[in-house]
This record gives structure tokens, C-alpha cells and sequence, in this order.
């Protein structure tokens, strides 16, 4: 599958190769066989190690053998490296960062990222994201939703938006706002209804 360069960042060649940075650079400790990586990325094996070697080429990725796996992750010795790190957090950033901090959160079914953000993300063009809109559906206290969007917000360095909405106001998208989110973009962050 040949994508062009990510709505959110389009420097990248891909969104692939965005999100396998953003894989790597926003969790700085973290170690992934190919085979995980292809995972949380969506893609074939083949596909990222494809990647995976010219990013080890241009001394980005770090890549060692462990028995038969091979282990990749971000290179922090690179010059590159901060830089990267900043521009990732800044636009793929909110994938990690709302799943960390609404995902502790009681009695949430799913969390949703929608609005700009996601439609950048999904490829719709426009300007960057100046806020970030995300739906809580479940029944989570109020306080607990509010200040995990406060502290979302100071960690991306943008206002998140929460809109707590409940299982049946989900399912039946009767109001108008379930409804226009349902027909837009959105990024699914967190889902445990499955």
C-alpha cells in the first residue's frame, strides 16, 4: 500500500513512517522486535522493515540482535534526535498522551480523538490543530475526565476539549453531536468494548 506524506506532519514521507518514529521517539525506553513494531504501526512486517533499514542507515534507529529477534529503537545519541522528538510530540503526540491519561480512568468504554486533529490525521488537509477534541464514552466521573483532559492539555501544550458521552447516547446517535462526530473523522485511542 503507497501513502503519501501524513496531514499532520507532512515532512514525513509517510504516515507510516511517522507514526514508526512516534512509536519509537515519544517512548525513549522502549525496545520493539520488527514484528511488534509492524504491529502497533498497522503495517506488513516487510513494510517497516524496509523502513526500519534506512532509518538504522541514517543512524535515527538503533537496531541490535537478540537470539533471532532484532530489537529497534530511537537512536538519543543523534543530533536528530531532540528535534524529532519535539515535532513528534507536538503532532502525534496526543495518541500517546490521551490513551496514558484517560486510560486510567474508570468505567470509560472508548476514548475518541475527533475534530481537526483527527481529520489531519486521516489525511483531510487543512491548517494544524490548535485544540484537541476528545470523546469519553461510558460513565466516568466527571472530575476524573476533566482533569485528565487538564493534565493532557499541559503535556501537548494545547487545550483538550472532553465531551463525556454515556453508552446509549453513543449507540443511539440521536443528538446532533454524536451524530456529526460518527460521520467524521475520528481516531479511535482507546477501546474496550471489544
Amino acid at each position: 500500500m503507497r501513502s503519501g506524506p501524513p496531514g499532520l506532519l507532512p515532512i514525513f514521507r509517510s504516515q507510516r513512517q511517522a507514526l514508526l518514529l512516534a512509536t519509537l521517539f515519544l517512548h525513549p525506553d522502549r525496545e520493539l522486535t520488527i514484528g511488534e513494531l509492524a504491529h502497533r504501526v498497522g503495517v506488513p512486517v516487510t513494510s517497516i522493515q524496509r523502513d526500519v533499514e534506512a532509518l538504522v542507515e541514517a543512524e535515527i534507529l538503533r537496531s541490535r540482535r537478540v537470539g533471532r529477534a532484532r530489537l529497534v529503537s530511537g537512536n538519543a545519541e543523534s543530533r536528530l534526535a531532540r528535534p524529532l522528538t519535539d515535532l513528534l510530540a507536538v503532532t502525534y503526540g496526543p495518541l500517546t498522551v490521551v490513551g496514558e491519561e484517560f486510560g486510567e480512568i474508570e468505567a470509560v468504554d472508548r476514548v475518541l480523538i475527533y475534530g481537526s486533529w483527527a481529520a489531519r490525521y486521516q489525511g483531510t488537509p487543512g491548517p494544524p490543530p490548535q485544540d484537541l477534541d476528545v470523546l469519553v464514552v461510558g460513565a466516568p466521573a466527571r472530575p476524573a475526565v476533566y482533569d485528565a483532559a487538564e493534565r493532557a492539555g499541559r503535556r501537548l501544550d494545547m487545550p483538550v476539549n472532553p465531551t463525556i458521552s454515556s453508552r446509549r447516547r453513543w449507540a443511539d446517535a440521536a443528538d446532533g453531536l454524536i451524530q456529526q462526530i460518527k460521520a467524521a473523522p475520528v481516531v479511535v485511542v482507546l477501546d474496550r468494548t471489544s
